[in-house]
């Protein structure tokens, strides 16, 4: 993934390479969380496809999972259907598209950033019946975003200088909140402890990466945590521990409870090799992963 400071036409000519030669696969596994301890079981591989697959996220109703997967040398927006088990092509344009999310209360419309032929990068809102894709922030180039409610979202903005940016579609504003951060985003889930209406994500500012919460309205940040060592991606249950990855092993750290990162048990017959990515559906219960393949 790239690095803190490039300029932006470059950074989209590196992610385009890495994306490309990147042989990953999502897998969807089984989440346990009692007395403090997560247990992982019952993988399966969701995404079953050559080359890369990734950046995976649940629908809100947590039937299915959307990602991007490469075909015929770019990369299409694939939906899994979890109890159907089986999944289908969302898009199959001349672009490339990323980072898809479903749009907030909307069973209608989710979201991806799309590199276009012309080496532009926007965030895009794509209806699931095929109508022509509308582009939401037109002079930002986005790399990963999180939706924070119906009409607001976070952005990770590709410039000199890597920021979060809060764009504000029902009052038509945009407010930078942070620079120097990497590229996960989550919400914090109350039963965190921290705080109502937070926002996680990992700070390059020092030489280790840190773990901060902050408040998208006030801009307001505070330490969590060290970030696991070469760890770029967490995630949260929905009872407040984070989880991150790290070679073949998952780790968990629950803020006001574990003094240091915790070996996740994975009770599955084979190794997930080089996790990176991690979502938690939204009642708790499933996890999908991105592995290398």
């Amino acid at each position: 993934m790239p690095v803190r400071i490039l300029p932006s036409i470059l950074m989209v000519f590196v992610c385009a390479i890495i994306w490309s030669q990147e042989a990953t696969e999502i897998y969807l596994l089984d989440l346990e969380e009692q007395d403090d301890q997560i247990v992982l079981s019952n993988a399966i591989n969701i995404s079953n496809n050559e080359g890369y697959d990734n950046q995976p996220s649940f629908t809100e109703d947590g039937n299915a999972v959307l990602f991007a997967s490469f075909r015929g040398g770019q990369s299409d927006i694939s939906k899994y259907f979890i109890q159907e088990k089986y999944r289908v092509w969302l898009t199959d344009t001349p672009e490339s598209e990323f980072s898809p999310v479903q749009m907030p209360g909307s069973k209608k419309y989710y979201t991806c950033v799309r590199l276009n032929k012309d080496e532009s990068q926007f965030l895009y809102k794509y209806a699931y019946k095929k109508k022509p894709p509308k582009v939401l922030i037109p002079d930002l180039k986005v790399g990963y975003y999180l939706w924070l409610d119906e009409k607001s979202l976070i952005s990770f903005v590709i410039s000199d200088i890597e920021t979060l940016q809060v764009s504000n579609f029902k009052y038509k504003i945009r407010y930078p909140i942070q620079s120097n951060v990497g590229r996960s985003l989550s919400k914090i889930p109350f039963n965190a402890g921290l705080g109502n209406n937070l926002v996680s994500f990992i700070s390059l500012e020092h030489e280790d990466p840190e773990i901060y919460s902050i408040n998208p309205k006030t801009s307001e940040s505070k330490y969590i945590t060290d970030a696991l060592s070469g760890s770029k991606d967490l995630a949260w249950t929905l009872k407040g521990s984070m989880i991150m990855g790290k070679g073949n092993q998952l780790y968990k750290y629950k803020p006001g409870i574990d003094k240091e990162w915790k070996p996740v048990k994975m009770d599955i017959d084979f190794s997930l090799k080089n996790i990176s990515r991690i979502t938690v559906s939204p009642d708790g219960s499933k996890l999908a992963v991105v592995c290398q393949e």
